[in-house]
């Protein structure tokens, strides 16, 4: 699978089969993405340029604005942005991959990062090329928070929707040649700092 074989999956995808809330209620879909915006908001400092790497259709980058956040909504995919500008136009979007971001942004940097349901679903090259990107979005002592799962059992994802997983090692040996430091945050996600390689 490659990233653009991800990409195209995904905005081929029926909305109810990306997300399994979706089959529950819209109503508990969008809650989940506040509540994830919560969680978000307790590592990330108030008030932050962030970017929502791999947004969707604003899931959580809608609910981050409503918190006060600068949000800059990014996804490869402009059925995702058009959902997104649809519901909440005010959101800044950006139609762009990893390798685009920098394009867009210049030398701006943001003070934070996030991507969920993102990297899971990426080859080990490709997730580190994303992730890659992102710390290079990042300014330097910026907070990332990203959905890199370890396992005993590390595997690459072998479809669309699988679910890519690292060993410790892997993940502390691409931190320290990417420049990241985890940080102890209690989330369900990965917490970085972003440091120099």
């Amino acid at each position: 699978m490659t990233a653009d074989d991800v990409i195209r999956a995904w905005d081929k995808a029926d909305p109810t089969t990306i997300h399994p809330l979706r089959q529950v209620s819209e109503d508990a879909y969008w809650e989940s993405g506040e509540a994830q915006a919560a969680m978000l908001a307790t590592v990330i400092p108030a008030g932050s340029k962030v970017m929502d790497f791999g947004c969707g259709d604003g899931r959580v980058a809608i609910p981050m604005a409503a918190l006060g956040f600068e949000v800059t909504a990014v996804d490869a995919s402009q059925n995702m942005l058009d959902r997104l500008a649809g519901r909440d136009p005010d959101v800044t979007t950006v139609q762009a991959d990893a390798g685009g971001i920098a394009g867009h942004l210049g030398r701006r940097r943001m003070d934070a990062v996030y991507t969920l349901a993102v990297l899971i679903h990426h080859s080990y090259q490709d997730c580190l090329h994303i992730i890659t990107k992102l710390r290079a979005a990042t300014k330097l002592g910026g907070i990332l928070v990203l959905d890199w799962p370890t396992s005993e059992t590390p595997s690459e994802a072998d479809s669309w929707i699988g679910v890519t997983t690292w060993s410790e090692q892997q993940q502390a040996d691409a931190c320290l040649a990417i420049g990241l430091e985890p940080v102890d945050s209690g989330l369900p996600w990965g917490v970085y700092r972003a440091i120099k390689p």
